[in-house]
């Protein structure tokens, strides 16, 4: 079976209410396709890198569907100490590049393996049936077990403001009526991401061809010290507004890092002295476990005070 690049759902403000979509936790782990057929199994993720031997606790397909051939699509996802999904942990197996470390960490890193889509069964693609039609059949020949389970579908709002409360990624709407557009992407299918927000000074950046291309961002903990807590090129500037930064940030250079920790971008960094203070969005942060912003994002620049931006166990 050659491997396909999987149907994606595009970002959504809202959330659709007709009585046709279906609502799905939007798990923080890795996409998996899987692939059988007479015994032989393969994994891929995405974007086509195969994860075979990264998750052999996956390969006994026979164990947990009745299909003879099958292409299963769902995320692997692995739990941090506080029952989260964490990305950061699924990472860990994910980006192994020495092979024969994969039984350890099968112990140290366990996964589970969220199946939520089907798109051929038995010799005959189903990716052209409605999603009720393939989610039927799913149900029909996979039983869970515990490193496979199947995704449930919830109630759009009610779900949205679980994740919301527990501070995990979002939801994923999905139209019953679609069909599996492999390579597709499209609004039939949306997810709607549970961001946070925070203020952050800036204390460095990188350039490209002279203009500020990424910001260091940082937090003042209790002491007064500034820590770094990600960096981020993306968000609602445009290209106008990044050479404007750059001219904005130009006088405030300074000779080495404010930071109290180092960054991420270490090698090719420009240091400022900390003035500048923006609104950053965010998909996840564990700061408790001292990991850096997940996907952050400047939003605005702010008229606030650099001590304002103060780390979250700061009271």
């Amino acid at each position: 079976m050659e491997p396909i690049y999987p149907f994606e759902p595009v970002i959504s403000e809202t959330i659709p209410t007709e009585s046709h979509w279906r609502y799905e936790i939007k798990w923080d782990g890795t996409r998996i396709v899987t692939y059988h057929d007479q015994g032989a199994t393969t994994l891929f993720n995405r974007k086509l890198n195969e994860r075979t031997r990264h998750y052999p606790e996956l390969l006994d397909v026979s164990s947990y569907c009745s299909a003879s051939s099958v292409i299963l699509d769902g995320e692997v996802i692995a739990l941090a100490q506080d029952g989260k999904p964490s990305f950061h942990e699924v990472m860990r197996r994910d980006l192994i590049q020495k092979l024969d470390r994969v039984e350890e960490m099968q112990r140290v890193v366990p996964v589970t393996y969220m199946v939520f889509d089907i798109l051929y069964c038995n010799g005959e693609w189903v990716n052209r049936r409605p999603l009720a039609d393939r989610l039927e059949l799913l149900h029909g020949i996979v039983t869970p077990n515990e490193r496979v389970q199947l995704v449930p579908g919830h109630e759009g709002e009610q779900l949205f403001e679980v994740i919301r409360q527990q501070d995990m990624e979002g939801i994923v709407c999905k139209d019953l009526r679609s069909a599996y557009a492999i390579g597709g992407k499209d609004a039939r299918w949306r997810k709607v991401k549970n961001y946070g927000d925070i203020m952050a000074v800036i204390g460095g950046f990188t350039l490209n061809d002279g203009i500020v291309n990424a910001v260091l961002l940082g937090q003042y903990d209790q002491a007064g010290k500034l820590w770094y807590i990600g960096h981020t090129g993306t968000g609602k500037l445009t290209k106008a507004e990044w050479r404007d930064l750059t001219q904005t940030l130009a006088p405030m250079a300074a000779p080495g890092s404010p930071f109290a920790n180092r960054p991420d971008r270490y090698k090719d960094a420009h240091w400022v002295t900390p003035k500048l203070t923006a609104k950053v969005q965010y998909s996840e942060w564990r700061w408790r476990e001292g990991r850096a912003l997940r996907q952050p994002s400047i939003q605005a620049f702010v008229n606030a005070a650099p001590e304002q931006c103060k780390l979250p166990w700061v009271e």
